[in-house]
C-alpha cells in the first residue's frame, strides 16, 4: 500500500529531458576515438543535421547556451554601448540579458493576443516614437513564446520598411513552422537553444543560425576566443568561449533523430488536454492561427483571475506536479522597469491569468489524467 501511494505521488515535471537511447552511439563514438576536446566531429555532424532540418540555406553555428547566441547575435549587429534595441516584454530574462553585456538600451514591446507574442502595430508605434526623439533602434528582438510563431509577416515587413535587423529568438520553437517555413530561419539572425528543458537538449547549448557561411564562420571566430590563425596565440579582438563541446553536440545528434517524433508527443498532449478540459468554458487555451504550427513546447491555459491561477497552481504544486506562471513581463521586472515600455496591458493580463502545464514529450497517460483530474476537482 505504501509504495503504491509513493507511485501516486511521484513527481510529474515541467519539460523534463527525454533522453531517446540514439544518444549513447555520438558519445561512445566520441570517447572510443578521444574526441573530448571542445571541438570534433560531432560538433559539424550536429550543425550540418540542424542546417538540413531547417532548410533555407541555414548556416548553423552551435554555442554553449541560447543566451550566448544572442550575445553573439548583437554582436554581429554591431550592437553598442547606448543603442537601443526593441525586445518583447514577454519573455524570460535571458533574451534581454546580452542587451545589457553590451551596455546597449533595451526597450519594450508588449504582446498581441493572437498568439501572445510582440504586437506589430506597437512596435511601429516604438519605432516611430524612438525616431521621433532622436534614437533609431539597432535592432528588434522578437520571440516565439512557448512554440507558437510570432507574426513574421508583419514584423519582416516593418524591419524592412524601417531597415532594422530582427533578431529571432527561437529557443523555445524548434520543430515550429509559419508558413511551412521553420522558426529558427525567420531573423537576419535566429537563435536556438538545447537546453534541459527544450524540445530537445544537449543538456546545456544553444546555436546561432544565419544565412551566410560568412557569418557563421564569423560567429565561431568570436565563440573560441577570438583566434587568429596560425601556431600563435594572437588576437587582434575580444573573444568569447561560447562553442559547444563535442560530447554535448553528440547527444544533440541522438535527440535531432527523435525531433519530429517529440514534437508530435508534445503536441499529442495540448490535444488531450484540450479534449478534456474544453468543456470548462472558464479556461482558455492558445489557438494556432491560420499558418501557424506550434511545437507546443508549454501547454499553458488561460484562467478567469490571477486568484484562480494562484489557487490551481498551488493545488498543483501540493500534489507534487510542477506547474508555472507565465513568464513575468519585463517591463515589471525590477531590473528592467526603468527602460522605454509601449503597452497595450495584454502581457500584464497574460502573467496574471497563465498557467503553465507539465507538457514534456515523456509525459505518460497516467501523468497527464492526474493532472487533469486535479483540474477537473478544482472546478468541480
Amino acid at each position: 500500500m505504501a509504495k503504491k501511494a509513493t507511485l501516486l505521488n511521484t513527481k510529474i515535471w515541467l519539460s523534463s529531458p527525454h533522453m531517446s537511447g540514439h544518444e549513447h552511439k555520438y558519445i561512445k563514438e566520441a570517447f572510443d576515438t578521444n574526441w573530448i576536446a571542445p571541438l570534433g566531429p560531432n560538433v559539424n555532424g550536429f550543425e550540418k543535421d540542424l542546417e538540413i532540418y531547417l532548410g533555407n540555406e541555414t548556416h548553423v553555428a552551435a554555442l554553449t547556451t541560447g543566451t550566448a547566441a544572442i550575445h553573439l547575435a548583437l554582436i554581429l549587429l554591431n550592437i553598442q554601448e547606448n543603442d537601443e534595441v526593441i525586445c518583447q516584454t514577454k519573455t524570460f530574462a535571458a533574451s534581454i540579458n546580452p542587451v545589457l553585456y553590451l551596455g546597449a538600451k533595451p526597450v519594450f514591446v508588449d504582446s498581441e493576443k493572437d498568439t501572445w507574442n510582440m504586437c506589430p502595430v506597437l512596435l511601429e508605434q516604438a519605432i516611430l516614437n524612438r525616431i521621433k526623439l532622436g534614437v533609431k533602434p539597432k535592432a528588434v528582438i522578437v520571440i516565439n513564446l512557448y512554440g507558437m510563431p510570432h507574426k513574421v509577416k508583419e514584423i519582416q515587413n516593418i524591419s524592412k520598411k524601417y531597415k532594422i535587423p530582427i533578431v529571432e529568438d527561437s529557443a523555445e520553437a524548434l520543430g515550429s513552422s509559419y508558413n511551412n517555413k521553420k522558426c529558427g530561419t525567420f531573423g537576419d539572425l535566429s537563435v536556438l537553444s538545447f537546453n534541459g528543458n527544450k524540445i530537445i537538449t544537449t543538456s546545456g547549448g544553444g546555436a546561432l543560425v544565419s544565412k551566410s557561411k560568412e557569418i557563421k564562420t564569423k560567429t565561431i571566430y568570436l565563440a573560441t576566443q577570438a583566434k587568429e590563425p596560425g601556431l600563435e596565440y594572437s588576437h587582434v579582438t575580444t573573444g568569447y568561449n561560447y562553442r559547444m563541446s563535442n560530447i554535448l553536440a553528440g547527444i544533440g545528434r541522438g535527440q535531432m533523430e527523435v525531433l519530429e517524433a517529440y514534437v508530435e508527443l508534445r503536441r499529442k498532449n495540448y490535444n488531450y488536454y484540450l479534449k478534456h478540459l474544453k468543456h470548462l468554458k472558464v479556461i482558455k487555451f492558445l489557438n494556432e492561427p491560420e499558418g501557424f504550427y506550434s511545437n507546443r513546447w508549454l501547454t499553458c491555459i488561460e484562467l478567469p483571475t490571477k486568484q484562480i491561477r494562484d489557487e490551481l497552481l498551488k493545488l498543483l504544486i501540493n500534489n507534487n506536479i510542477e506547474a508555472r506562471p507565465s513568464w513575468k513581463p519585463m517591463h515589471l521586472q525590477p531590473a528592467f522597469k526603468h527602460y522605454p515600455k509601449y503597452l497595450n496591458g495584454i502581457s500584464d493580463k497574460l502573467y496574471k491569468k497563465v498557467l503553465c502545464l507539465p507538457s514534456g514529450s515523456n509525459l505518460t497517460k497516467k501523468e497527464l489524467d492526474r493532472i487533469l483530474t486535479i483540474i477537473k476537482q478544482y472546478f468541480g
